[in-house]
């Protein structure tokens, strides 16, 4: 997608330097993965000061864009199922809409060049994250089944006028948070190591486990009961919302985890919780919901490590959950931050394998997908992607990036995206979504203005 002020330049196409054996093989998906074939691409990306040599700016530009395109194909070997395209085949009695990932017969990855008049200042001064930066990013509000004919991983470069942003929109049938972050170090990695290796004997240091996971007896999965994909995609459109980001210092976050601790008489709610209950009661407080309205507020929690046997940390593909707590608006506000914060760590310590066993086994009696409409209730909060991926690790030669945005993505009213804070030390910034009026309201709740910096 493009803007009136972001052009596209050039685009081509990535392939893998060269492709595994493996590669030959049609590519299944899980139940984790097919499950997301009507949500959208998940779209992160990085904005960059240019450096101050870059005097010559044709020149760095377009020595960049090629060490890009280079780095990328190489991290394409690691990641190879990421330049294939989906496949369906389809059968009638019973019912089956079969849909993997064919990696040999495609043009491969998708790199855009776009330019822009626009400053780093223009995206870092504004109040709100401004409209342009869903242009920054290929694949605008495509969904994942889109993937027959789109691009399962894109690239877009946008060039401002003293800035560079890097957006990344991956097709979520392939992977959760772990998987985009996994790929965007590892690329970062390779494009690091280019200039100190000649030799070509450079290896990743998280290479991603890609074999599919299927609980035993139960893979590779035969179809969905579908005979049209008519039946099970639902493009989501999101409302109009306000998106801002707010910043809490390592310092604020110790001192709301002790707070959430206290009140309850405990040590075991985490830094995450405490913010997460913190932000649950004052989103909840900002809509002045009727005190016997339920809301409730979720997490997106990785089920890697939850599973027994559990799976490696690298497993490149889906696999996790949204776990969900709730409470009369009322009862939310009068139990204080401790009493939020210990309903959120009960729901995320009772998230087991055992749930999560519950939750497959239903699928499999039951298949069926996702719809962001339907998944997420309204008057809730949602709390995804995560402080813990190394997100500003990803460098490519310019140094640590200024900030870090998204895509149209996967926003609604409630949304929140947690990054780590670009000063490190357990600080985090959050990426909020809210309707106009209920943004207006949590920016007035000095008891929340108090605790943030923009």
């Amino acid at each position: 997608m493009d803007s009136p002020s972001v052009k596209t330049v050039s685009e081509c196409f990535v392939k893998p330097e060269s492709m595994p054996e493996d590669s030959k093989q049609a590519y299944h998906l899980s139940h984790f993965d097919l499950a997301m074939i009507s949500v959208q691409y998940i779209q992160k990306g990085h904005l960059f000061r240019k450096p101050k040599e870059a005097h010559n700016e044709t020149e760095f530009m377009n020595t960049l864009l090629q060490k890009l395109r280079d780095s990328l194909s190489i991290a394409l070997v690691h990641f190879y199922p990421l330049a294939g395209r989906l496949v369906t085949s389809k059968a009638e009695n019973p019912k089956c809409y079969s849909i993997f990932v064919d990696c040999n017969d495609s043009p491969g990855a998708r790199f855009i060049h776009a330019t822009t008049g626009l400053s780093v200042s223009d995206i870092l001064g504004s109040k709100y994250v401004p409209l342009v930066v869903q242009s920054f990013f290929d694949h605008h509000k495509a969904v994942n089944h889109d993937g027959h004919e789109q691009s399962l991983l894109s690239v877009k470069v946008t060039e401002l006028v003293d800035g560079i942003f890097i957006g990344l929109s991956m097709n979520h049938a392939m992977g959760d948070g772990s998987s985009f972050w996994s790929f965007f170090s590892s690329w970062s990695e390779i494009f690091r190591a280019q200039e100190s290796d000649k030799n070509g004997g450079f290896r990743i240091t998280n290479p991603p486990a890609l074999r599919r996971w299927f609980p035993e007896g139960r893979g590779p999965i035969l179809g969905l009961p579908f005979n049209h994909p008519d039946e099970f995609i639902r493009r989501y459109e999101s409302p109009v919302l306000k998106e801002r980001m707010f910043h809490f210092s390592s310092e604020t976050i110790r001192r709301l985890k002790s707070q959430a601790n206290q009140e309850c008489g405990t040590t075991m709610i985490s830094s995450f919780q405490s913010l997460t209950a913190f932000m649950w009661r004052s989103v909840t407080r900002a809509r002045r919901l009727p005190l016997d309205q339920e809301t409730s507020c979720r997490v997106a929690a990785n089920n890697r490590s939850r599973m027994k046997p559990p799976l490696s940390g690298n497993y490149f593909g889906n696999c996790i959950s949204a776990v969900r707590t709730s409470s009369k608006a009322g009862d939310l506000l009068e139990n204080g931050l401790g009493g939020a914060a210990l309903k959120v760590h009960r729901a995320v310590v009772g998230h087991t394998s055992e749930k999560i066993d519950e939750t497959i086994d239903h699928w499999f009696k039951s298949p069926y997908v996702y719809h962001i409409d339907r998944l997420f209730e309204p008057l809730s909060i949602m709390m995804g992607s995560s402080p813990r991926f190394d997100k500003y690790g990803c460098e490519f030669g310019m140094g640590k990036a200024v900030t870090l945005r998204s895509g149209y993505s996967h926003k609604f009213d409630g949304k929140v995206s947690a990054y780590p804070g670009r000063e490190g030390g357990g600080s985090i910034d959050l990426e909020v979504c809210l309707v106009p009026e209920f943004m207006e309201a949590l920016e007035s709740d000095q008891g929340f203005m108090s605790l943030v910096s923009s």
